[in-house]
């Protein structure tokens, strides 16, 4: 083979790639196409994750990712969270990834002081979609069953306000 039918082949597998890529998208709906505009598919307890199944071509993939890519967070959960701990000071709360720290405070009717960390992973209003870390003031965290007592605390609390907000 010749250095210029080398080159023709290269050429013409460069542009079968090139075409293969700009290929359209599969048919079909999509689960994020099919929810309604407003905040009603909150109360159906999923919503699926972002993923990259939408890239229509090679470029798209080498491009700028899509930074309002964000996870989700169940809004009940949110309330209820800052309810629940409501004596404690809020330091720092970031509704897009889910995390809700606070300062040190003691509980009604307690003598000791207590600091959270809430982590709220997932749509979902389910037990596995909340974390709660709790530190006392001597720096040492607390039983395991003071925590869950937490968590138990604030999944109640959710499931009051969505009763509550009639979307059941």
């Amino acid at each position: 083979m010749t250095l210029q039918n080398a080159l023709k082949a290269a050429l013409v597998l460069s542009l079968c790639l090139g075409v293969a890529a700009c290929g359209s998208r599969r048919g079909g709906i999509r689960i994020a196409d099919a929810a309604p505009a407003d905040d009603s598919y909150i109360s159906n307890n999923r919503e699926s994750a972002p993923t990259n199944y939408d890239k229509s071509s090679i470029w798209d993939v080498f491009g700028p990712s899509k930074a309002e890519q964000t996870v989700q967070v169940n809004r009940y959960l949110w309330a209820a969270s800052l309810d629940v701990l409501s004596f404690l000071p809020v330091q720092s709360v970031d509704p897009f990834t889910g995390i809700i720290v606070t300062g040190y405070g003691t509980p009604p009717g307690g003598g000791r002081s207590y600091r959270a960390t809430v982590h709220i992973k997932d749509p979902a209003l389910e037990a596995r979609s909340l974390k709660v870390s709790l530190q006392t003031s001597g720096g040492g965290a607390v039983s395991a069953s003071t925590a869950r007592a937490v968590e138990d605390a604030i999944l109640s609390r959710a499931r009051q306000l969505r009763i509550a907000d009639n979307k059941l």
